[in-house]
This record gives structure tokens, sequence and C-alpha cells, in this order.
């Protein structure tokens, strides 16, 4: 297993790279669609929104332990154990695992900052969100992160040019230009534009897919598919999302759920070890 996590590192120069590509990437594509039995009726915006606000996860805290697969375009899978734990509007701390239990990652992303530790080449990174405009020449935010893993549409972003119909015994929420709300830019924050597609289970109102990519740009594309929801409290939560991605080379990502908490207050320790290097 040492040798597949290292051989990922030499291919991915920045270890977690697939993760972070997820939040970011974005594919036009629509998901597999679970029927009903009874027609759909058309709805206006107003109401799929509200419906979707209402079936939303609703959370201080959020964690979960996860089961990880990494599937690259030459179909080759990695294994790996994972933890998230989710501190509403706040932080998101993500450790990785070998099967054996060993630590091979961490990640700690907060409004402001990205933290990271590569344990198999002794390596930490500490920077802002340039870093992933830099490597990658896209945009990315906490919200985007936050809500992905969760399966929330995007708190931070306008909803004024969604519009809604029915796409195969489901209801669809479409935007060609959805904006960054101007409330929740930073004065240095250029505004990003998304071309984004939602899709609503017609009973349950939850998120069971979606699409994006940013506007102008084909080559860097998201789909996400969200099932096997079970509850927590009173609340359904996702158990699988199957994300795929395109951003110069096409790698899936699937995450199982379980032990999945909410409210359970948690903590998010980082502490680089002082014989490890930063990253360049």
């Amino acid at each position: 297993m040492d040798a597949i996590m290292n051989r990922i590192v030499a291919k991915y120069p920045r270890f977690l790279v697939f993760i972070m590509m997820v939040f970011v990437l974005v594919q036009a594509c629509k998901p597999a669609h679970k029927l009903i039995k009874a027609p759909l009726r058309s709805a206006d915006e107003m109401y799929l929104l509200e419906k979707m606000a209402a079936a939303e996860t609703k959370y201080a805290y959020f964690s979960a332990k996860t089961a990880i697969t990494l599937i690259d375009e030459k179909k080759s899978k990695t294994e790996l154990k994972g933890q998230i734990r989710i501190k509403k509007d706040s932080i998101i701390w993500i450790s990785l695992s070998l099967a054996l239990g060993i630590e091979a990652a961490r990640l700690v992303l907060t409004a402001d900052s990205i933290k990271f530790i590569n344990r198999l080449d002794k390596t930490f990174f500490i920077g802002d969100y340039k870093f992933i405009l830099q490597q990658f020449g896209t945009t990315i935010d906490y919200d985007m992160v936050q809500a992905l893993i969760t399966g929330n549409d995007l708190e931070s972003y306008e909803d004024e040019n969604l519009r809604a119909s029915v796409d195969n015994m489901e209801y669809k929420l479409s935007a060609t230009h959805r904006y960054k709300a101007k409330k929740n830019l930073k004065q240095k924050d250029t505004p990003n534009v998304l071309v984004q597609n939602i899709w609503l289970n017609a009973e349950t109102f939850k998120i069971v897919g979606i699409n994006m990519k940013e506007y102008n740009d084909e080559n860097k594309k998201l789909q996400a598919r969200y099932s096997d929801f079970f509850e927590v409290g009173n609340q359904k939560v996702p158990g699988l999302i199957h994300f795929e991605l395109q951003g110069g080379k096409k790698l899936e990502l699937k995450i199982v759920f379980n032990k999945t908490e909410l409210d359970t207050e948690q903590q998010f320790p980082f502490k680089i070890p002082e014989n490890f290097t930063k990253m360049k």
C-alpha cells in the first residue's frame, strides 16, 4: 500500500490534489435518476428553492468516517479510509489513512486558509485559496467544499438565475450564470460565475445530483451523485457520493459514509512535525 501511495504522490505532486479538484472541477453530464411512480407536475423556482432549503442537512457540527475509492483514467483503484469533521461555516478537517490505519495526510480548510500535511513525504503547506488558482487555474471557496461534502446547496451564491423544470421524474434547477452573492464577496475577490444544474428527489427534495463548471471553461468539470440516504436523528443524509471530474485528467472519487453524526462537538487538531519541510 505504501508503494501505491508513493506512486500517487509522484503522479499528483500535491497529495490530496484529487480531493481538492473534486471541489473545483466540473462536469456538464447529468446524473443517473431514480424513478418514482407518479408523474411530476411542473413547479416554479421559488417552490423548489423553499423545499430544497427545508430538506437540507442542518447541523452545527458534522462528522463521519468514510471509505474512499479513487479511480484514475486507467481504471486503477486506490482504497483509503477517511475521517471528515466540519464546524459549519468555520472549519473543515479531513484525515486520510492507509488500509492499516496509518494516517497519510491531513487537510484543514477555513474561509481564508488551507493547511495541509503529507506524512508520506514529510511535507506541509500553509496558504490561502490563491494556491488552488495558481495550481489549477480555477476558483474555489470554502462554501463549495462544505456544500459538496454535506449534499447541500451553495449558500453564498445567488438563486435569481435558477430556473425550474422536470427531468426524468426528478425536479431540476438550472443556471447558466450563477453568481456569488455580493455580500459574500471580499474586496479582493474576483466574482465567480458558475454554470450549474441541480437535481432534486421528487419526494424528499434532497439534492441527488449536481453538475457545474466555471463559465466559459469547458476543461474543468464536476459531476456529483448522492445516494443511499439514511437517517441521522430526523434528517436524511447521503451514504454515498460519487464524484466524476475532469481537469486535464479524468478521475472518479467514491466516498461511502458511515458513523455519520450531527451536532456532536468535534476537535480539529493540526500540528506540523518539526522535521517536515515546506511544500515548494
